[in-house]
């Protein structure tokens, strides 16, 4: 089977993108693992889906996969590529919306930059005391569409992403589903720095869209890191978080920044 694609990326996070407006394309997850597998494949972090949304409550519907074929509620990055994907199919307007298993997304145009509303966070947990192969950890979690992690470190070069992702992400206290893990290092009142460990992905990536809210919004509250948050990520872009917070409760979350192109082929399956 011929598939024509495009591969598009986020800050750096890259991705497989798919038009299945048709509804003809049913991929299996080791073709899905295929396609984004960077030896044998297009290379990717995840890969995409564009259909119709069938409820009607959106423009679309955003599928979204994890590299390894596994499916995923959703992608901050992944999310802003699909909203320049879809005007690549004739999407016209300003904005877009598209349903994910997260909730239905708006996402607002701005040139090559998009602004997406994020889902409501939930699940905050603050400071968890988790036992590690490499000491007890004070761990922060909430969930932004999928669920991430936070660990704070003086210096995010130094940090034990792989190692320690890795651990954390199975751990038993974050059974069953598992998470992605974000460490994260305060740079002033207004900026942080973040690297991420990927469920799905099973190792870092260059950037992360919901991990980079969870970071800002933890950030917020731990360390009074003050909205709109400047993230930079590993992959060297700069992402903005904003959000309104009262006390706990944090709304009206929005995510800014690139979404390119990269290139368009046809491949074998």
């Amino acid at each position: 089977m011929s598939l024509r694609f495009t591969k598009m990326n986020g800050a750096g996070n890259d991705f497989v993108m798919l038009d299945n407006r048709d509804l003809k394309l049913h991929l299996t997850t080791v073709q899905i693992a295929k396609l984004c597998d960077r030896h044998r494949g297009v290379g990717a972090d995840g890969l995409l889906l564009a259909k119709p949304c069938a409820n009607g409550k959106a423009d679309f519907q955003m599928h979204y996969f994890n590299a390894d074929g596994s499916e995923a509620e959703m992608c901050g990055n992944g999310a802003r590529c699909f909203a320049r994907f879809v005007q690549k199919l004739g999407w016209h307007k300003p904005t877009v919306s598209f349903e994910t298993l997260a909730g239905v997304i708006h996402a607002e145009y701005d040139g090559a930059l998009v602004r997406l509303g994020m889902s409501a966070p939930r699940g905050l947990r603050l400071h968890d005391k988790i036992k590690t192969s490499h000491g007890e950890l004070a761990v922060s979690s909430i969930n932004t569409g999928v669920p991430h992690a936070v660990v704070f470190v003086e210096n995010v070069d130094q940090a034990m992403v792989e190692p320690l992702g890795r651990e954390l992400r199975h751990h038993d206290h974050f059974k069953p589903r598992g998470t992605n893990v974000n460490f994260v290092q305060p740079l002033d009142a207004h900026s942080i720095r973040v690297r991420t460990y990927e469920r799905g992905v099973e190792g870092e990536t260059l950037a992360c869209g919901t991990g980079v809210c969870a970071s800002a919004i933890i950030s917020h509250l731990v360390h009074f890191t003050h909205a709109p948050v400047k993230v930079r990520v590993q992959g060297g872009d700069t992402l903005e978080v904003n959000f309104k917070a009262q006390g706990n409760e944090i709304h009206d979350v929005t995510l800014k920044g690139p979404a390119d192109f990269v290139f368009e082929g046809t491949i074998e399956l």
